[in-house]
Order: structure tokens, then sequence, then C-alpha cells
């Protein structure tokens, strides 16, 4: 690894198909004025998977990364028993995202966001002296807290104040990480407004959730640590979805793997879903609609505060973009379900009791799409199915261990003086 060379690649534009040369953190075509996604065309086509030992860079061909950095976990997959059992299915697999050493898994935030952080953190260059910014429910955040923390980069995460008991850790972090929070009752949108403000101080840059690539195919290498230990791509694919960003990932490595020509040719159908009753981008999909339909702000507050799975309450995702969910899914011929969290604690439990690990909520909600996508009868008892559990194994992880929480420097009001947060934020890094 200490030979690494950077991945070569270029950038290509969604809408148009130009392609390009990527001149330094581009989340866009700069000659293309709508709004589009950019994908990255690596220069290898046919994957070389590491030795475990390159940790998530195991999958680096296909990383848009300058650097490796230390400390990164693989997903894991594995064909399910138990789970498959309860539900019929010959040729189920689970992708595990989180810490669970018994089958290898050592994710210590217990969430598939290090396959972003990693990622994202490597594709920046070593002498990078801005500040990276980055707005998060939790998961993301604690995500990118230990990376930077471990590797010394300057990041400064925006998170809800309700949702900050998420930023737990199991030793103090370094303090080149500072944490703002919007005021109680803000969400995950008012994080991502108060973040966009930081970022009017010429010291700060964004990280770019879904336009950056490189989170992108971070997320990707959940399919690929499937397809790579499965050997062939699976017909189904499952992920509770906030942003979309996961699954829209899983549809761009699905088209790599078939130019790759080792793994098959058939396109996995993307089968997402959302936590009722804050269910914004389902009912665009089951109105056919490209464009989000109308959310009042005070009920997709009152909606977000009352699912289970926080995380997945983005009220502006990647749905409508080109290259965005609304795409993958008709490119894919998928479908888009909704669990209560009735149904997604029923099937946290059920996971634990089956496979012998505690899931996120956010996992649930996928396992309980899954339950209800087989019951419905959408699923062939023979088919390959690959369910992705975005998170789980806390309880594991904290067994025993006295845990240390990232407290906010400054908590602004939820419609905060613009050149006040400028000024504080700047504050904190000098």
């Amino acid at each position: 690894m200490k030979d690494f060379t950077p991945t070569s690649y270029t950038l290509e534009c969604v809408a148009t198909g130009r392609e390009f040369e990527d001149t330094g953190w581009m989340l866009a075509d700069p000659q293309y004025k709508e709004p589009s996604l950019v994908r990255a065309k690596y220069a290898r086509k046919q994957l070389d998977v590491k030795p475990a030992e390159w940790g998530l860079y195991r999958f680096c061909d296909w990383l848009p990364v300058r650097r490796i950095l230390k400390g990164s976990s693989a997903p894991v997959t594995y064909k399910s028993k138990g789970l498959a059992k309860h539900l019929g299915l010959e040729n189920l697999w689970i992708t595990f995202n989180g810490y669970y050493p018994a089958i290898g898994a050592t994710m210590t935030t217990c969430s598939f966001k290090e396959t972003e952080a990693y990622s994202v953190c490597g594709r920046a260059a070593a002498d990078e002296q801005r500040v990276l910014v980055v707005a998060s429910a939790g998961n993301t955040a604690r995500a990118f807290a230990k990376v930077c923390s471990d590797n010394n980069i300057k990041l400064l995460l925006s998170v809800p104040y309700d949702n900050i008991d998420a930023l737990w850790f199991d030793e103090p972090l370094n303090p080149c990480v500072k944490l703002i929070s919007c005021d109680k009752g803000g969400d995950y949108f008012d994080a991502i407004y108060l973040s966009d403000l930081a970022l009017k101080g010429p010291g700060f840059y964004a990280e770019g959730g879904a336009k950056n690539i490189a989170r992108r195919d971070g997320m990707a290498c959940t399919v690929l640590s499937a397809v790579t230990t499965i050997g062939r791509i699976p017909d189904y694919y499952f992920q509770a979805v906030g942003s979309g960003t996961g699954a829209i990932a899983a549809w761009e490595a699905n088209m790599r793997l078939i130019e790759d020509g080792r793994f098959g040719t058939n396109t996995m159908k993307i089968m997402v879903s959302q936590n009722a009753p804050f269910v914004p981008m389902y009912d665009a999909w089951r109105a056919d609609s490209r464009k989000m339909l109308p959310y009042d702000a005070d009920k997709a507050r009152r909606d977000a505060e009352i699912i289970d799975a926080k995380v997945l309450s983005n009220r502006r995702p990647p749905y409508a973009i080109a290259g965005g969910l609304y795409d993958a899914l008709k490119a894919t011929g998928g479908e888009f379900f909704v669990a209560t969290n009735a149904m997604a604690r029923k099937a946290r439990k059920l996971f634990h009791d089956l496979e012998g690990v505690d899931i996120y909520s956010a996992a649930g909600v996928a396992t309980a799409s899954l339950i209800n996508a087989v019951a419905a009868g959408k699923i062939e008892k023979d088919a390959t199915v690959m369910l992705n559990i975005t998170g789980g194994g806390e309880e594991h992880f904290k067994e025993g261990k006295e845990l240390w929480y990232l407290k906010p420097s400054h908590v602004f009001p939820l419609d905060p003086d613009p050149a006040n947060v400028v000024e504080t934020v700047e504050a904190l890094f000098n």
C-alpha cells in the first residue's frame, strides 16, 4: 500500500455524455447548466480486488482516491441461513456494514457511511488546508468524524441538536473535528441549511453529498462486496433510502460490473423503501412524477420526528436530477416500498433472532420491505437477492466500553444570521 498510485479515471456528465478531466474537487460538469450527476469512468474496466488488509481500499480500482487512509473496513457479504429459511429464499445474500467480528465485519462506527467517508476523504489532496463541511442526521457525521480524526483532516459537522446522541465514540476525537448544531426541533434539512451558510466562509469546502463521485462509489463497494463474493450480479437489491444515494451507487456499480464481463449481464432490480410517515420519494414514485411533490415544512418536521429511522428524513434528495434515484428505478425496473415503525421493529427483532446481531432502524426498514415483497409474491424463491444491511452491531460494539460523545461547539437558532454563522465557524478553526 505504500506504493499506491492514485486511481486513474475521467468524469462523464450523465445528462450529455460529455467526458472531461477531474481538475480537482469537481461535483458537476462546468459546461452543463442543468442539474445532472457526473460519474467516474475508471481506466481499469475489470476490478482487481486487493487483499483484505487493504480494508475498503481493496476496491480502489473503482474508487476516485488519491491516497489510502488508515483504519478502513470493507463490507462483508455472506449467504443467509436463518432469515433465508424463514422467508423460503434459496439465495439470500446479506451484505453487512457494521460491527460483527464473528463474520469479519469491523466497522467501528457500525454504519456503511464509513464507505463514503474513507472514499471522500481519500479523494481529497493530502495538503488540503480548507475545512471539509458535512451535514448529517447522525451516522454520516459519526463516520466522517472518525475518519477525519484518525487521519488529521479538518472537518466541520452540522447535525440537528436532537440527533447529537448519535455522535458516540470509544475515544476522544482529534480537535481537528468540530460540531455545530441547529436548535431543538430542527431536522436534517435545517442542518443542511446551516452547513450551506458555513460554506460562505472562504476556508471551507462542501463534501457535496450525492454529487460527489467519491461518496457514491464508496457506497457502491457494498455491491462490489456482494458480487465478488456471490460470483454474479444479484437479481434484486434491497435498501432503505433517505437520499437514495446508496441505491444510485448500486445501479452505477451494476453497470460497471456488466462492463467488467465476468459477473453476468443482468440488471438487478433496485428495491428501495422509506419509513412511514416520512415518504416523499415514495409518494413521487407512486405518482410517476420525476419532480418531488409539495411537502409542507412543518409536516415534514413532524413526520421526521415520528419515524424511528431518522437518517431517512432527507427533504431534498437527489431524486429528480439526471442520473438520480428516479432514473435508477426506471432503468432497473425497480420498486418502492414503505415500512412503518412497527414493521421495522418486528423485522429488526427477527433479524437479531435469526442472524445473531442487532441492526439499525434503517436496515430494519429494508428487511421489512424484503419480508413484505416476499409475502406479496414479488420475489422468486430461487432468485439471487442482496439485502444491504446498512448498519448494525452497535450493541455488540458498545458492550463493556466507556463512550465519549462529541458536543456542539455552537448551537444556532433554526433561522440563524448568516454573517454570525460564518464568523463563528471561522473562529473555531483559528
